[in-house]
């Protein structure tokens, strides 16, 4: 009996081999992709374009704005005529760039003077920073025209006028 059992273990072992099976499992196939998505209809055209407002790239009004918010609003307020959270204890208090009646009387000269050299450089408060040393002489032009945007009344030469 003996005999019997250990040929028959040899012959199971043998054609384990033969076949190949050598205990390990082979790898997974990979599943077959799935089948193509039902036909959709195409996404509808990209509606048309908003009427054209002025861009910054364009508009110097608007390229002042984004300079003014970043260093003027503090003193002076994001509309030019609130003071800004760092005017709180300045004497004088930072000139309001809303009221026509003074503004439209300076000229565009001491304008840009005042914002690349600073208030003292044009008698005003030396408390003023000078902005020289962070804007190009073009991006102080860019400020002076958005400063002249916010006088109520309008300046007289500003270019909506």
């Amino acid at each position: 009996m003996r005999m019997i059992r250990w040929t028959l273990c040899t012959a199971i072992a043998w054609s384990a081999l033969a076949c190949g099976d050598s205990g390990e499992k082979a790898p997974a196939q990979p599943a077959p992709p799935p089948p193509p998505p039902a036909q959709t209809p195409a996404p509808p055209p990209p509606a048309p374009p908003a009427p054209a407002e002025p861009t910054a790239a364009g508009d110097p009004v608007a390229r002042g704005k984004v300079h003014y918010q970043q260093l003027c609003a503090t003193c002076h307020g994001e509309d030019g005529c609130s003071p800004g959270p760092g005017a709180a204890g300045l004497v004088p208090q930072p000139a309001h760039h809303c009221d026509g009646n003074y503004m439209n009387k300076l000229t565009d000269e001491h304008i840009f003077k005042t914002i690349k050299e600073g208030g003292a450089s044009v008698g005003k408060s030396p408390l003023m920073a000078a902005w020289g040393g962070a804007l190009t002489d073009d991006q102080i032009h860019d400020v002076v025209a958005y400063v002249r945007s916010l006088a109520k009344p309008p300046y007289p030469g500003h270019p909506t006028n």
